[in-house]
């Protein structure tokens, strides 16, 4: 095992690099701008630049690096293809073969998802687990699931996308993968002000939201937590639905943790005991000593689970 290894998590505004110990330390981060002009095409090289002047930086052997861990926005295949990412401009091609080209070192690539949960369960709240499933809450919903210490990213790529699990027959609006009812309708940070605003609509009980001109998922948690009785109701609501989503997945995973994270899990534990008391009576008896954790590595968590990759 070489000393260091590098973590690339490429997002639609940022690129989030690190630079680590192969031991699991950071040594080092920082932040370079996601060119997504003409398709993408400067991303790649840019990284491998920024990669470049680090290792300059720092006086690093050049035979002293295990390799580079790359997570990107869309789904991406056990052989590193990336089958189109939307919010870059790519198309489908190798990614791993095209950064390794670039900067002569092996690559591993995988879902940023994906690599967030592997990163959980590196360093973070899964430490010492091997099967997780990480539930990230955000404008969406991403998901990562590790059996066994290694990422499930299924045929296409696309293992761990629990965000669209179909959760309501009923629904008229569309998701923005095209189905309608999906998990991230209800549960991501959209979906919170959406069953908050249709309470609201549905109802004229008093509650503190109706003074808010714009309505966030923290006001929703701020206000169950200050014991606001429509808000305490859309928590339930929520908890419902994303409690029963995540029994289903775990009939089929059955892990030993389920982790947190996104933006919305820093409403903290209210989150994980609302979900867990719908999980719990919802699903198979004998998945039913899952713990729920909130995540502990924060934003950091994908350029950890992308060194993990190339160890």
């Amino acid at each position: 095992m070489k000393t260091y290894g590098f973590g690339v998590d490429i997002g639609g505004t940022t690129v989030k690099l690190g630079l680590f110990r192969t031991d699991g330390e950071l040594l080092d981060k920082w932040e370079i701008p996601t060119r997504k002009e003409n398709d993408g095409s400067q991303i790649l090289p840019d990284v491998a630049a920024s990669i470049k002047e680090k290792i300059a930086e720092k006086a690093i052997a050049a035979d002293d690096v295990q390799g580079i861990g790359v997570g990107v926005p869309g789904p991406v295949t056990p052989e590193g293809i990336v089958r189109k990412c939307v919010n870059l401009g790519w198309g489908v091609f190798n990614v791993e073969d095209a950064l390794s080209e670039l900067t002569g070192y092996p690559v591993k690539a995988g879902n940023d998802a994906n690599v967030a949960a592997l990163g959980e369960l590196w360093q973070g709240a899964g430490k010492g687990a091997k099967n997780i499933v990480m539930v990230t809450l955000g404008t969406g919903i991403g998901g990562g699931v590790i059996i066994d210490g290694r990422i499930v990213a299924g045929s296409t790529g696309a293992g761990g996308e629990i965000g669209h699990l179909p959760v309501n027959d009923e629904e008229t609006l569309t998701c923005g993968c095209g189905k309608k009812g999906c998990l991230e309708q209800y549960a991501s940070a959209t979906g919170v002000v959406t069953l908050t605003k249709r309470a609201l609509e549905a109802s004229d009980q008093p509650s503190s939201l109706r003074d808010l001109s714009e309505i966030t998922a923290k006001d929703l948690f701020d206000a169950a937590k200050a014991e606001d009785a429509l808000a305490q109701e859309v928590l339930e609501q929520f908890g419902s639905i994303l409690g029963k989503g995540l029994a289903t997945i775990a009939c089929v995973v059955n892990p030993e943790m389920f982790v947190i994270g996104g933006g919305v899990s820093k409403a903290g534990t209210i989150i994980t005991d609302v979900v867990e008391k719908y999980y719990t009576p919802n699903t198979f008896h004998a998945c039913r000593e899952a713990q729920f954790k909130l995540a502990e590595l924060g934003n950091d968590a994908g350029i950890y689970g992308c060194v993990k990759m190339i160890l």
